[in-house]
């Protein structure tokens, strides 16, 4: 199994509407490509002082074939949603973890 992390950092000023965008709209949209089989939405404690609240969104496929296509597919059509809707309100990094 392959998790897709993708931890942001959104400014508090516009946490609510990206917190809910991101549970009714694109969370929804990235599971609806089929190629992942589940997906968790995590915060982190401690980080108040940070000038946002920090998430880790995690995304389980069943292959990196699924990622590759997920990544060349769809990525950059729904990365480039989120920065257009929150420009500069917000850093993220993505990193790939392996079960074993």
């Amino acid at each position: 199994m392959i998790i897709y992390n993708v931890t942001i950092n959104i400014n508090h000023d516009v946490h609510d509407e990206w917190l809910k965008w991101m549970q009714q709209s694109h969370i929804p949209e990235v599971m609806s490509t089929g190629l992942f089989t589940e997906s968790k939405m995590l915060r982190l404690i401690g980080d108040e002082d940070s000038g946002g609240t920090t998430y880790a969104i995690q995304y389980t496929c069943a292959s990196m074939d699924d990622y590759d296509k997920y990544r060349l597919e769809f990525a950059p059509a729904l990365q480039k949603q989120t920065q257009e809707k929150f420009k500069d309100k917000f850093v993220a990094f993505r990193t790939l973890l392996e079960t074993v």
